[in-house]
């Protein structure tokens, strides 16, 4: 269990470091800056290598949605949810103080540090309540898609693809909404360095992907052969 744990840290720290690292560090850099679609292939990089690099120790989760999805769903023990939920919050807390120690390594402050929200602290100004909607829609099509990609009749070998390019879409999609969750450990690392809206926001981004992988986790197996 301790591998399996270290693994998740592991695999979170290297996602909220890499995708929110891009964001952070990369996305407005003078004359290259990465931008939206950049942003959201790192993600999905993140995702694709870590499910290759720790999928056959962990299953690479590195989101506590991922984690209850994949236990409503039959396919992980609801004994080992808060273990994971732990290694993967405790991850991504790391890196982002990783990233902190970089992004203000030349003097400039963290500003928004990739962290997420509604209202006024969505990227286009959208409401809680089409936040909600799309943390929880997002969430529960990330899971169908886990689900369908590790189910048993799917083609071997191609997991870590599907489900990074799903992560990268998804990103496409919502960053101009929320700043993309869909992973309540993403969304608490950088938020711990932010505080205030960040944190008063917070529950949004737990309650709206659980919501949706538990969804997806009942879905799913009923439509499934």
């Amino acid at each position: 269990m301790n591998k399996r744990l270290g693994a998740e840290f592991l695999g979170t720290l290297w996602l909220v470091l890499g995708g929110c690292g891009s964001a952070v560090l990369a996305a407005a850099f003078p004359g290259v800056g990465i931008g939206l679609h950049g942003v959201s292939l790192a993600f999905g990089l993140t995702v694709l290598t870590m499910a290759f690099a720790i999928g056959p120790i962990s299953g690479c989760h590195l989101n506590p949605a991922v984690t209850l999805g994949l236990a409503v769903g039959g396919r992980f023990p609801y004994k080992d949810v808060l273990p994971y939920w732990v290694a993967q919050v405790l991850g991504a807390v790391a890196a982002s103080a990783i990233l902190y120690l970089i992004a203000t390594g030349n003097g400039s402050a963290i500003g928004g540090f990739a962290t997420n929200g509604y209202g006024a602290q969505s990227p286009g100004h959208y409401g809680l309540g089409a936040a909600f909607l799309t943390e929880v829609v997002m969430t529960f099509f990330f899971l169908f898609v886990i689900l369908g990609s590790t189910a048993k009749k799917a083609a071997a070998g191609f997991a870590p693809i599907s489900i990074g390019l799903c992560l990268t879409l998804i990103h496409l999609i919502s960053i101009p909404i929320t700043n993309t969750s869909v992973n309540p450990a993403r969304s608490t690392g950088p938020a711990l360095f932010v505080g205030g809206y960040a944190l008063s926001q917070l529950w949004l981004f737990w309650v709206a992907p659980l919501i949706g992988a538990a969804l997806a986790g009942k879905v799913f197996p009923a439509i499934e052969e």
